[in-house]
């Protein structure tokens, strides 16, 4: 059995709040849980009692929680999660209103800004009362256009206090992909600021904010936050407002409207590199509850804690990021490039800001050590326990580079789930040692398996990993699909009454997880199925290469596996280089994974969000149209993979 990379120690383990809550459900319901993995089996094989006994836990203000926990629970899609409730996901946001730090902004141009719980309820009573004499009431949609700032958290805290409904995306999209997502849920009112910072430059959105404005005509003001100007031109923006004359100056106090359970909160979208996004529409109650459990017991998280989840507006972390204030935390924003101006600048905010629980992705942490930073050594951070990362499997490599280069006593957690969610399905727990590659375990409450091939649940072995029972933070539908086809279509087709989630991983022997990508993206040669994760842990061993893509090619009745590395700079790849990649995949995995062709790209598709697009990569390849590539940040990079001579032969 492999060795651990970091354990907790049993005097940790008691501290924990994971631990105090096991305690009280001993107590609460006659058990003997001793474990993480006893508390795990009872949280699915009673998930009722689970969540109920977790809202009790966590304090959940709600004007009403009624005596039914689960309704339908044996439907998927269907179930009904408290169905007698009544709250405000704000009010809950915003249960703490004294002098502690709340919201503390840093962008890459070295401006801070920060606002104590006081000062934050404040400005939502503002935005709110101004919302309301506008006309937004309950369901209405506001949307938010917007860079990682205060003013955008406090206009979603002011849209979901009157139980109108949340939608944002990053102001790097350009304009169709913006159309594509807002234009179907119609918002009555977009956030913008004037632009943004990023990488070094600043990058107007005003002009991009008309033609958006001109193509949704639902859109009845559109509120400007100045940030790269101090007053901002409206000139050709009609119905727009500066900030400052939006909001209601005389407004102190709040007015949480209580809806359901299930009433939407947030609409997201998927990825839209195969069509125009689907909207994603989560539930009030749903989205506290998860967000809340994963903060408290899987984040060991309080409020003396400082957290900070590197993402845009445009991405679920920033929603699960923001939830940090039901705990009370001091929630750090970040706008900008992580590496600007140095490859290390996050670490100094870490440093300066005092961030006990960093968050980033995994291609965050395998830049940095390939650009050789050490924070360990270049940084004073002792208050930070533990790193967080996702949007790609973490390879074993980064686990390593963590603990020699970042800090050794602390809890690496790589998690794993989506804008599907809104949450995660595997990811940490204070409770439990970090295996190197492996994320910890299976979130409470989660009946998360992993089927085969015949929809049997393994261990040990590769296969689809599924849900098998209802959990809150389901969707409760789709914008725009009254049949639930497309609903049904995303998450069921596979195994009736059962979601299937789209990733490719396995349970191991510790009760751990570890992702191998994709599975619509898994390689089939030989009938063999490999996910590409197995190959990216391995040419990021290599190093000459900065990142890499993989797809399978239908050739000669079969599938092959092609390999497409964008090299750091001076280097090209030549025979003795392509030779190294393969020798490093054959000898750490199996000769099936040795690509059959390696071929250097100058740059690699990847969403907005960041996430390399395999099947957007594929389509291209193989002549096949890619419908919408305004959901992509470098759409220009998809025209290197276009009949391209080395895929002939």
């Amino acid at each position: 059995m492999t060795a651990p990379l970091w354990t907790p120690t049993a005097q940790q383990i008691a501290a924990t709040r994971l631990y105090e809550f096991m305690q009280a459900m001993n107590r609460q319901h006659g058990l003997d849980l001793h474990t993480y993995d006893d508390l795990y089996q009872w949280s699915v094989d009673q998930h009722e009692s689970f969540w109920n006994g977790f809202w009790d836990y966590s304090g959940i203000i709600a004007s009403q929680k009624g005596g039914v926990v689960l309704a339908d629970g044996h439907l998927m899609p269907g179930a009904r999660w408290f169905p007698e409730a009544r709250l405000n996901f704000a009010e809950n946001l915003l249960r703490y209103r004294d002098d502690r730090p709340a919201l503390t902004f840093r962008d890459e141009a070295s401006n801070r800004a920060q606002l104590t719980y006081a000062e934050l309820y404040r400005k939502v009573a503002q935005v709110a009362s101004a919302l309301r004499q506008l006309g937004v009431t309950v369901g209405d949609r506001v949307s938010g256009f917007m860079p990682n700032r205060i003013d955008t958290v406090v206009a979603m805290l002011a849209t979901t206090s009157i139980g109108a409904v949340w939608s944002s995306c990053s102001p790097d999209f350009g304009i169709q992909g913006v159309v594509d997502r807002f234009g179907q849920v119609e918002p009555k009112v977009l956030f913008t600021c004037d632009g943004y910072h990023y990488n070094g430059k600043q990058i107007d959105s005003l002009a991009r904010v008309r033609e958006i404005a001109d193509k949704i005509t639902s859109i009845q003001a559109i509120v400007v936050v100045p940030y790269v100007a101090a007053t901002p031109d409206l000139a050709g923006l009609p119905k727009a407002v500066l900030l400052n004359d939006f909001i209601d100056p005389t407004a102190t106090e709040l007015e949480f409207t209580q809806v359901p359970f299930d009433h939407p909160l947030y609409i997201m979208y998927s990825s839209g590199t195969t069509g125009v996004p689907k909207c994603i529409v989560h539930s009030v109650g749903g989205t506290l509850i998860q967000h809340l459990k994963e903060h408290i017991l899987h984040c060991d998280l309080r409020r003396e804690d400082t957290l900070f989840f590197y993402t845009t507006c445009g991405w679920m972390m920033w929603n699960w990021l923001v939830s940090g204030l039901a705990v009370g935390a001091n929630v750090v924003l970040y706008d900008g490039s992580p590496m600007a101006p140095k490859l290390d600048s996050l670490w100094s905010i870490a440093e300066e800001e005092g961030i006990s629980v960093f968050g980033t992705s995994a291609k965050y942490i395998a830049a940095l050590e390939k650009g050789g930073a050490k924070p360990r050594e270049s940084h004073h951070l002792p208050k930070l326990r533990a790193v967080l990362s996702t949007g790609s499997p973490l390879a074993p490599e980064s686990f390593d580079y963590v603990y020699r280069d970042i800090k050794a006593d602390v809890l690496l957690a790589s998690i794993s789930g989506g804008t599907d969610i809104v949450s995660c399905f595997a990811l940490g727990s204070p409770m439990l040692p970090v295996y190197s590659g492996e994320l910890q375990c299976r979130g409470l409450g989660m009946a998360v398996q992993i089927f085969n091939d015949n929809g049997q649940a393994v261990v040990g072995e590769k296969g689809e990993l599924v849900c098998v029972k209802p959990f809150p933070s389901m969707p409760i539908y789709f914008w725009d699909d009254a049949d639930q086809s497309k609903y049904r279509g995303a998450y069921f087709e596979n195994f009736p009454n059962i979601w299937a989630h789209g990733d490719y991983g396995e349970i191991t022997e510790h009760g751990g997880v570890i992702i191998h990508g994709r599975s619509d993206a898994v390689l089939n040669p030989g009938g063999v199925r490999i996910g590409t994760a197995e190959i990216y842990r391995q040419v990021e061993k290599v190093e000459e290469v900065q990142e890499s893509l993989c797809i399978g090619q239908p050739w000669d009745d079969d599938v092959r596996v092609v390999l497409f590395v964008r090299l750091k700079d001076g280097y090209t790849l030549d025979d003795a280089l392509i030779n190294t990649i393969k020798t490093t995949i054959r000898a750490n995995t199996t000769p099936r994974h040795v690509p059959a062709k390696v071929i250097q790209v100058a740059d690699i598709p990847r969403t907005i969000s960041g996430k390399i697009v395999e099947l957007a990569v594929r389509k291209m390849v193989m002549g096949e149209p890619v419908k919408n590539k305004d959901a992509l940040a470098n759409p220009q990079a998809l025209e290197l993979f276009r009949d391209l001579p080395e895929l002939a032969s």
